[in-house]
């Protein structure tokens, strides 16, 4: 989801079978001014039926969870909701969890051991449509969805333009200053990266990011 400059609040979805971790992590976000938190889900089927009935911004999803994982639940909700950003929040830096959810749609992965001040700035990034990578793990996702890139002509999706934006974007700068780099207004980058996301069918920047990476458009080494 883009920001739109508004001043609605992101609001939230938490998803963790443990009562205690949703706990802390709700009053954390609820101490900002900017976040809501509009419900909780202790499983995936949970997690569906509360995203289909709250509609938040942001999903912060666990992995491991009885019943349907959060694998499943992201592919089932991004399948509803592609605009949604999910958010995984987990203790698993397994490679399998990490391509597996990035796959279903997740925006982001943070472990959580991360700081309280990663974790709020990636609900905000992610609410605006960028990416959320633990660093640990951010190079490694490069590396591996460009062993399997298969390359396609840019132009049969994207304008040379968006291309450029998408490009920039990938090496994890703000609208603002994707704008300075490119010398467009803030405005026209959210405008482009709209009709990326719309034209990619994905919601989020991480998405299409490994989308361009898979077909060959950006090169991970110069990121």
């Amino acid at each position: 989801m883009l920001d739109t400059g508004d001043a609605r609040p992101i609001t939230l979805l938490l998803v963790d079978d443990h009562p205690v971790v949703r706990k802390g992590t709700r009053e954390l976000l609820e101490g900002e001014a900017d976040l809501r938190v509009l419900g909780e889900a202790a499983n995936g089927e949970e997690a569906v039926a509360q995203a289909r009935g709250l509609r938040p911004d942001v999903i912060l999803m666990d992995v491991s969870m009885p019943g349907m994982n959060g694998i499943e639940a992201t592919r089932a909700i991004k399948a509803e909701q592609p605009g949604v950003g999910v958010l995984v929040l987990t203790s698993y830096d397994d490679d399998a969890y990490v391509f597996a959810l990035l796959e279903a749609g997740a925006a982001g992965y943070l472990l959580k051991n991360a700081s309280e001040d990663d974790l709020l700035g990636a609900v905000r990034a992610v609410a605006a449509g960028e990416s959320a990578l633990h660093p640990s793990i951010a190079r490694k996702v490069l590396e591996r969805f460009s062993a399997f890139a298969s390359p396609t002509p840019p132009e049969d999706e994207l304008s040379p333009r968006e291309l450029e934006v998408l490009r920039v974007a990938a090496t994890g700068r703000t609208n603002k200053e994707i704008a300075r780099d490119l010398d467009i207004s803030p405005r026209t980058v959210q405008v482009h990266l709209a009709n990326i996301f719309s034209k990619l069918g994905v919601g989020s920047r991480t998405e299409a990011v490994l989308h361009g990476i898979k077909r060959g458009w950006i090169d991970p080494k110069n990121l």
